[in-house]
C-alpha cells in the first residue's frame, strides 16, 4: 500500500510541476483554469483515499459483527479509532472546502465553512459523550 501511495504522491507532484510550468508558459490569464484543474485532481485523490479508508473500516466492522466478538460491549461504546478517523477525514476535507469557500466567499465564506466544520465535529463529539459518561459511572460502581 505504501508504495502505491508514494507513486500517487509522485504523480500529484508531477501534476503540480506541469501546472506550474503551463502557468509560466500560458501566463496569468489561464491561472484560474489551471488552479481549478489541479484542485480537481487533488480532490479526486482525497476522495479515493477517504473512500478506501471508509471501505476498510466498514469491512472491519462487518468482520467484528460477523465473528460476534463484541462480547457484551454496548453498541454506543466509545471507539477511539472511529473518533480519530472522523477527525482526520474532517481535517482532510477541510482543505478543499476552505479553498473553495475563500475563493468564492472571501473571509466570510471561509468563516462560514469553518463554523460548519467545527459544528459537525462538535455534534460528533456530543454523540459520544453519553456513552463515555455512562461507562465512567459504571466503572466507579464496580
Amino acid at each position: 500500500m505504501e508504495a502505491r501511495e508514494q507513486a500517487r504522491d509522485a504523480e500529484l507532484k508531477k501534476e503540480l510541476d506541469a501546472t506550474l510550468h503551463a502557468r509560466r508558459e500560458l501566463g496569468e490569464e489561464y491561472e484560474s483554469a489551471l488552479v481549478d484543474s489541479f484542485v480537481d485532481k487533488v480532490e479526486q485523490r482525497l476522495d479515493s483515499v477517504v473512500d478506501r479508508r471508509v471501505r476498510r473500516q466498514l469491512a472491519e466492522q462487518q468482520m467484528v459483527v460477523a465473528r460476534g466478538s463484541r462480547g457484551g460491549q454496548d453498541p454506543g461504546a466509545d471507539s477511539w479509532g472511529e473518533r480519530f478517523g472522523f477527525a482526520v477525514v474532517s481535517l482532510v476535507l477541510a482543505i478543499p472546502l476552505s479553498a473553495i469557500a475563500a475563493v468564492n466567499g472571501g473571509r466570510a465564506g471561509l468563516l462560514i465553512a469553518w463554523f460548519g466544520i467545527v459544528g459537525v465535529n462538535a455534534l460528533h463529539t456530543l454523540r459520544w459523550a453519553p456513552a463515555r459518561r455512562a461507562r465512567r459511572e459504571s466503572d466507579w460502581e464496580e
